[in-house]
């Protein structure tokens, strides 16, 4: 007991503070599992499919040049397919922001006669030393719409934004699953 007072960061803390602390914490574990949970179910789908893809740098023919990166054709579930990632969104002047962001798309290349519903998640490559949380998104791909809405890569902090962002590419593992109709 004593050793802990010692070291407490907050021994002048009342114990509902102490409390309300705890409550977000346990809060936060709880979207985890949520999440965790959700990836196990989908790993229970008949369909599945990873890739470890490569995000090349690359920049725009504008007067004033902006960073994107794209990956090289990809196949999955029978279908080509690329991923397109852009930094903050594109904003003006993204050098003069401190917190940076990526938000990436996924891109059917393929013709397809029937929907395509997945779900997908973006996770650390090989190779990628960056730590990303997993976020499950879901879209259906049809013939007018192949292309899904910009969704942030969730880095953790904007630090580690900055350091994928000094690598020379972005290493990614996408995990599909697709749903069965």
């Amino acid at each position: 007991m004593q050793e802990h007072e010692d070291h407490c960061s907050h021994p002048k803390k009342s114990g509902a503070e102490i409390m309300d602390l705890l409550a977000v914490i346990d809060q936060q574990r709880a979207e985890e599992m949520k999440i965790y949970n959700s990836i196990f179910g989908l790993l229970s789908f008949e369909k599945i499919t990873f890739s470890d893809l490569q995000l090349k740098p690359y920049r725009t023919d504008d007067f004033i040049t902006k960073l994107f990166y794209e990956t090289s054709r990809f196949t999955a579930f029978n279908q080509q397919w690329v991923i397109k990632a852009r930094v903050n969104d594109h904003k003006k002047n993204p050098a003069l922001t401190c917190s940076r962001s990526i938000t990436y798309q996924l891109v059917l290349k393929s013709k397809i006669q029937n929907p395509l519903d997945l779900y997908y998640i973006a996770l650390t490559g090989p190779y990628g030393d960056t730590k990303i949380t997993p976020v499950i998104y879901r879209y259906e791909f049809c013939t007018d719409s192949p292309e899904t809405e910009y969704q942030v890569l969730p880095v953790t902090d904007s630090g580690d934004c900055n350091k994928i962002l000094a690598a020379k590419n972005i290493h990614l593992r996408l995990i599909l699953f697709q749903v069965q109709k």
